[in-house]
């Protein structure tokens, strides 16, 4: 999962078991990652003690703890706690100067930036090179979801953007992110094409509105933002359908399974 080496592990087949089962984790944004475009995250951990078809290792359990509290500090988790960090940094400097001024609002709209090109690349990272973690599967989403609810909340709070759009636009991440924990025992939803070009959507928008635009490109970032809108609600009912249908499949094959048993 990290890069220490087996014999900082025992050099046990347990250890190397561990450290390569703790590595699986889906590609999806909002529980499986993707990281994330759905606000799922890129990061997840597991691990056995032993391989298939072995005794387990004396020693397996807790070298695997040692490999998962080492891989807290990877680089992926580092650019997840650097999107927190921007959180703050970047609601003082979009109200500075009442909220409005130019050069506040450029540098509002680079730490915006900045975090939304980290949201990339800490995903790519962790599917990578198998940086994964507990953390970073409960951090990342965290992440994404603040920068943007802090972004769209700053906006309309100026009056740059209607609070209907904040609110159809949190309320489907935040009721998509709730949908995914109600139907996980049935099994997880994957990040689609459609939410990742959401997600690509929302950020583009969202920092055309962050800078003091004017003329053409004023008109133009509105239409992005509808678009934006657009999306958000689309994948938002079929993320509703899939979670539907995951839900019938998931009952049918317990019932199965339970029939099966009871012959």
């Amino acid at each position: 999962m990290t890069g220490v080496p087996a014999s900082a592990a025992g050099g046990s087949p347990g250890a190397q078991g561990a450290r390569g089962s703790a590595a699986t984790s889906d590609a999806a944004p909002d529980l499986s990652a993707a990281h994330g475009s759905d606000g799922v995250p890129d990061h997840g951990a597991g691990g056995s003690g032993s391989r298939d078809g072995e005794r387990p290792v004396r020693g397996g359990k807790i070298a695997a703890a040692a490999v998962n509290q080492a891989s807290v500090w990877n680089v992926a988790n580092l650019l997840t706690m650097l999107r927190l960090v921007l959180v703050p940094g970047f609601v003082a400097l979009m109200l500075a100067g009442g909220g409005y001024d130019p050069a506040w609002r450029s540098l509002a709209w680079a730490a915006f930036a900045i975090a939304m090109i980290t949201d990339l690349f800490d995903g790519h990272l962790a599917r990578t090179y198998d940086l994964v973690t507990d953390f970073g599967k409960i951090a990342d989403p965290i992440a994404d979801k603040a920068i943007m609810g802090a972004a769209l909340i700053c906006l309309s709070s100026l009056g740059d953007l209607p609070w209907w759009v904040t609110v159809v636009i949190l309320g489907r991440e935040l009721g998509i992110t709730l949908l995914r924990f109600l139907v996980i025992r049935y099994g997880v939803i994957p990040a689609s094409r459609g939410g990742k070009l959401k997600t690509l959507t929302q950020g583009v928008a969202v920092g055309m509105y962050v800078l003091a635009l004017t003329g053409w490109l004023a008109t133009l970032r509105f239409w992005v933002m509808a678009a934006a809108v657009v999306l958000t609600v689309a994948t938002g009912l079929d993320y509703v359908r899939q979670a539907i249908v995951l839900r019938r499949q998931g009952i049918a094959e317990r019932a199965a399974a339970l029939e099966e048993t009871q012959a």
